[in-house]
């Protein structure tokens, strides 16, 4: 059994000169063996095993300052989003995680909340800690970075950002073709808020998707999103700001699924039904839109999906095992669950007696 010698103040640790002294091999070799440079291809492979046996006996910890200063390399990389607390961003983030985890490659991560000065100072607070490169998610990137990034929900092009972008007309090709088959012709529309980098890309594509279907888009039935939420309640106050306006629609198509919850809260507490008086489609596919009741009709992103790829593509990047790509276009899916059914003009009819009732009693 190895013997490991002990200070005063604990066990002593275990360095590459302990590892050789052990086994009697040049530091040398045992770095090569342990750090798989090309000197190692020299070293005969019964030798190689000794010293990685010694190494899991000796429990060795490699240093990784040590390391890094002698690579010059970190093996870090920046994480950039809006929020944390929100569900976009959490399964996003998640996905970054899962495909480091089997890597030598750690992130740290950083908020700005869409505050441009909290942004620039952020990512020179990476750059001088030795990221290697940024993933920004929902983040309008306008500079070209000193850096190699993947931008998800990224839009502008910049020079060195790979954008990592859902086909947005597809999307709300999806979205709206469903509802048409529905028979819902009038449509209410949530769109997101300024700040989010889908929100002018995704209005756009639901204009022009409008326009190829014939869906008349009424001023009256759209509203936009101002609050920076993290919870359904992102929708309540515009979806009854929508019931207020008197104008009739049979369906609803919301920037987002939360916006899309909070909505169908909204109608249910004016007395409407979901999906019998009114169909709800939101946008993402979070964990939540499957437990929302009813169940949430919606456009699936592939957010833990999209994780991996920005993760291993920047990755690939840094490591120069691929060319950069200036965009990666990843494909919706349209889910459907209980939130929408054909269309039906009774919940005008209910709406316009409370209507009545409350102008009486006033």
């Amino acid at each position: 059994m190895p013997h490991k010698k002990k200070s005063g103040t604990g066990e002593r640790r275990v360095t590459l000169k302990t590892i050789g002294e052990h086994l009697g091999l040049a530091t040398g070799t045992v770095s090569a063996a342990l750090n798989g440079s090309p000197a190692a291809r020299t070293i005969p492979e019964h030798t190689k095993q000794r010293i990685l046996n010694a190494a899991r006996e000796l429990n060795y910890q490699p240093n990784y300052f040590a390391r890094s200063l002698r690579l010059q390399r970190t093996y870090t990389i920046g994480v950039i989003t809006e929020q944390i607390g929100d569900p976009y961003g959490a399964v996003v983030i998640s996905g970054i995680e899962e495909a480091l985890r089997d890597t030598e490659y750690l992130f740290l991560t950083v908020v700005h909340r869409h505050d441009r000065r909290v942004l620039k100072n952020y990512s020179k607070m990476l750059i001088s800690r030795g990221v290697e490169g940024f993933i920004t998610v929902d983040t309008s990137i306008e500079e070209e970075p000193r850096l190699p990034t993947v931008a998800v929900a990224g839009h502008a092009t910049v020079p060195r950002v790979t954008n990592l972008i859902l086909d947005q007309r597809h999307a709300v090709r999806l979205a709206l073709t469903h509802l048409l088959g529905l028979g819902h012709r009038e449509i209410a529309f949530i769109r997101g808020q300024t700040t989010s980098s889908d929100s002018a890309t995704r209005w756009a594509a639901v204009s022009s998707v409008c326009e190829e279907l014939a869906i008349r888009i009424r001023p009256e039935l759209v509203v936009q999103i101002e609050d920076d939420l993290t919870t359904p309640q992102l929708g309540y106050p515009y979806a009854k700001k929508l019931l207020e306006r008197k104008q009739p629609f049979t369906a609803l198509f919301a920037y987002n699924d939360l916006a899309a919850i909070g909505a169908i809260y909204a109608f249910q507490e004016a007395g409407l039904r979901v999906p019998e008086d009114i169909s709800v489609v939101g946008f993402d596919d979070v964990p939540i839109a499957v437990f929302s009741r009813p169940g949430l009709t919606t456009i699936r992103q592939p957010l833990a999906q999209m994780g991996r790829i920005a993760a291993k593509t920047l990755i690939d990047r840094i490591e120069d095992r691929a060319e950069y790509l200036p965009e990666i276009v990843i494909e919706p899916e349209l889910i459907v669950r209980s939130s929408t059914a054909p269309a039906s003009c009774k919940a005008w009819i209910k709406i316009d007696r409370q209507m009545l009732t409350s102008e009486a009693s006033s």
